[in-house]
């Protein structure tokens, strides 16, 4: 199983891998999510160290939040990511505070994306 785009990454492939990788996680689908990692990738997220695709999936099935921070990927030759290392801060938000009700899923073209509401 392939993710393209493929590493090595120019400005161009880059900028169209972020809004893929961003779909993923908008579907709100931890098995899904879990498939743009390599079986053996490694996690750190703060104080969670995860191995594996099983331990990733059971991670993020545990909740959904609005989530920022900074985070670095590593990618295997098939476009999975193999390493991650984040530095996120979850932040449960009340139903009022949501900026995004498009069903779950794909962000629709139209709609503005993280950068550019300042997220």
């Amino acid at each position: 199983m392939t993710r393209p785009p493929l590493p090595p990454f120019t400005l161009e492939t880059a900028i169209q891998k972020v809004p893929l990788a961003e779909d993923v996680w908008n579907s709100r689908d931890p098995p899904r999510a879990a498939l743009a990692y390599s079986p053996d990738s490694r996690w750190r997220n703060r104080a969670i160290f995860l191995q594996g695709r099983g331990e990733i999936e059971a991670f993020l099935t545990q909740k959904w939040f609005r989530s920022h921070g900074n985070e670095n990927r590593a990618f295997d030759g098939e476009g999975l990511t193999h390493t991650r290392i984040a530095s996120i801060n979850d932040l449960a938000i009340a139903e009022g505070e949501r900026q995004f009700r498009w069903p779950s899923g794909r962000c629709p073209d139209a709609h503005a994306r993280l950068t550019e509401r300042g997220l």
